[in-house]
């Protein structure tokens, strides 16, 4: 058994828990603050919790200019595709509903890394990541309509979510290719700076100047530091022991954690067809943490030996 791969899968996994606090986090304040300001100000709050973060954990490298031997072209891909995620996806939801939405962008995600991944490196996934990937995807489907809303869904949301899943599996991609040959503190710093300054121009485009109050600011100060910046660092660390096909179907744990959040703290009960998909999620993703541990201890992650510059 794979020691690496374990800690990486279990980091994602932990990350993903982070990640499904942030629902029930947003159910804690007034809806006043714009969904593209959430956004876009989580970016800039998670940009602000990595320069510390960096200084402590990689002084030495910030000494000897880290930043010089950052692939900025994979640094520049990587800042437009979390900023386009994160307003893409909070726009998609808008427009599709919180159910729907959720479903077509954290369900989509997986589906795009899995065929990106085939693309660039010519190896297909497994047949047991591909079961394990259909079967968590579709658990998480019955978990985000498990209530039973009749969202009304428009093509334009459609797409939108479709996008926020492939700008998601097109970061995990291009980061878990930087981390391999950089800092991944120096990648995440760097990166969520650079989308953090992309996303505030495009949230003031599209819903005028924020309107922050004391339950806002709250809530996007834990989305920044927790839900955002430590889940993040933990998935770049991930990245280095696992493919990032894998990683970004273990973070279907994301809305298990939503699920299990929304029973104990909110007191929603979703009924028979929620614990059919919590199971469903289960179910896949052990599969897919059974088709990386049955990976050679030899062959490096997917993606692994390029250096995007």
């Amino acid at each position: 058994m794979n020691a690496p791969t374990l800690r990486g899968m279990a980091m994602v996994l932990v990350a993903a828990m982070l990640w499904g606090t942030t629902g029930t986090a947003q159910s804690f304040a007034p809806p006043q603050l714009s969904s593209y300001w959430v956004g876009a100000l989580r970016l800039a709050v998670a940009a602000l919790f990595f320069w510390p973060v960096l200084w402590l954990s990689d002084r030495p490298a910030l000494a000897r200019t880290a930043w010089r031997g950052l692939p900025w072209r994979g640094v520049a891909l990587a800042a437009v595709c979390m900023c386009a995620y994160n307003l893409a996806f909070f726009a998609g939801v808008r427009a599709c509903g919180i159910a729907v939405g959720t479903a077509l962008a954290l369900g989509s995600g997986p589906v795009w890394a899995g065929l990106l991944q085939a693309l660039i490196t010519r190896v297909l996934p497994t047949p047991t990541w591909w079961l394990g990937t259909g079967v968590a995807v579709a658990g998480v489907v019955t978990l985000a309509t498990a209530g039973g809303a009749a969202d009304s869904v428009s093509l334009s949301g459609v797409l939108l979510c479709l996008l926020a899943g492939l700008s998601y599996a097109s970061y995990a991609l291009v980061n878990q290719r930087m981390v391999m040959g950089a800092s991944p503190a120096a990648v995440t710093t760097t990166v969520f700076s650079l989308a953090a300054l992309l996303a505030m121009p495009g949230a003031a485009a599209l819903s005028g100047a924020p309107q922050l109050h004391t339950d806002d600011v709250a809530v996007v100060v834990w989305l920044g530091v927790v839900s955002t910046g430590v889940a993040y660092l933990l998935f770049s660390h991930a990245l280095r022991h696992i493919s990032a096909a894998t990683g970004v179907v273990l973070a279907l744990a994301e809305p298990m954690t939503a699920f299990v959040l929304a029973i104990l703290v909110v007191g929603e009960q979703p009924g028979v067809a929620g614990a059919a998909g919590l199971a469903a999620v289960l179910a896949g993703l052990w599969l897919v943490v059974r088709s990386e541990l049955r990976a050679p201890a030899s062959q490096p992650p997917a993606g692994a030996n390029a250096s995007p510059r």
